[in-house]
């Protein structure tokens, strides 16, 4: 599979970006002084490409994610993105006063979505990721894959084109996952937006992405990168799937030794 980038530049159209990254830098204070968390990672997000970051824990996927959403700010260099993106989290962080169509209208209302085509348009949002009729059910009501469905419903709402999502799988069982890999990929097709999505999960990297970036642990630098050629709809368990994510541990298992030795 060609990845987005190519796409378009063999459809003769301007190339353009949903996220572009140069040589962005981030630091923290700490106890013993400045710490460099991020180190110069230029990184470009095509439009309609979905990327995974990948890397050890600690490693500043997170921190860029943030910086990407507006959350915080570079130390050093720049992040220009095409509209503001939609953030989607581990943890649903859905407001349990509210039904799953309430949830999914706070967005739309803070588009600007007149209060008289908003529950409509949450109907349709909670169908498009196979959740009809779920409009009135409370949080509580909800299973985990259903409450994550509800969030990625939430995000589509703000209608961006470009989605951040932050380890939003990593909190629920295998099946439930596996069904939700699914259905983001299916999803990511039927709407055509750019996805950047920050795992530790090398085949979930792998299963979900049409390219894998890898950071170094810190500070987080791009250590190297992988187009994943191999059609959709993919599964765990598929034999190139397997054979990918064994070569991104082998590089992956060799940048927390150095980490270590550091």
């Amino acid at each position: 599979m060609a990845t987005a980038l190519a796409k378009a530049a063999d459809a003769g159209t301007s190339v353009a970006h949903a996220a572009r990254i140069e040589h962005v830098s981030k630091s923290f204070a700490g106890p013993a002084g400045q710490q460099l968390v991020l180190d110069d990672i230029t990184l470009d997000v095509a439009p309609g490409e979905f990327v995974t970051l990948l890397g050890a824990s600690g490693c500043g996927k997170s921190t860029l994610l943030n910086l990407v959403a507006g959350l915080d700010r570079p130390s050093a260099g720049g992040i220009t993105t095409d509209g503001r993106p939609a953030l989607m989290f581990q943890e649903h962080a859905l407001f349990p006063w509210l039904t799953a169509g309430k949830n999914i209208e706070l967005a739309l209302k803070l588009r600007g979505i007149a209060k008289s085509e908003r529950r409509d348009k949450a109907e349709e949002l909670l169908e498009l990721v196979r959740l009809k009729g779920a409009y009135g059910k409370r949080v509580h009501e909800l299973s985990g894959g259903m409450r994550q469905r509800v969030a990625l419903a939430r995000a589509l709402a703000q209608d961006s084109k470009l989605l951040l999502m932050d380890e939003p799988f990593a909190a629920l069982d295998a099946i439930t996952r596996d069904v939700l890999h699914d259905e983001l990929t299916r999803i990511w097709r039927e709407t055509n937006l750019s996805v950047l999505f920050v795992t530790h999960n090398v085949r979930e990297a792998v299963r979900l992405a049409e390219r894998v970036v890898l950071l170094s642990s810190r500070p987080g630098r791009i250590a190297r990168e992988w187009t994943v050629d191999i059609p959709q709809p993919r599964r765990i368990e598929d034999a190139d799937v397997a054979e990918l994510s064994v070569e991104i541990t082998e590089q992956l298992r060799g940048e927390i030794r150095r980490h270590g030795q550091h």
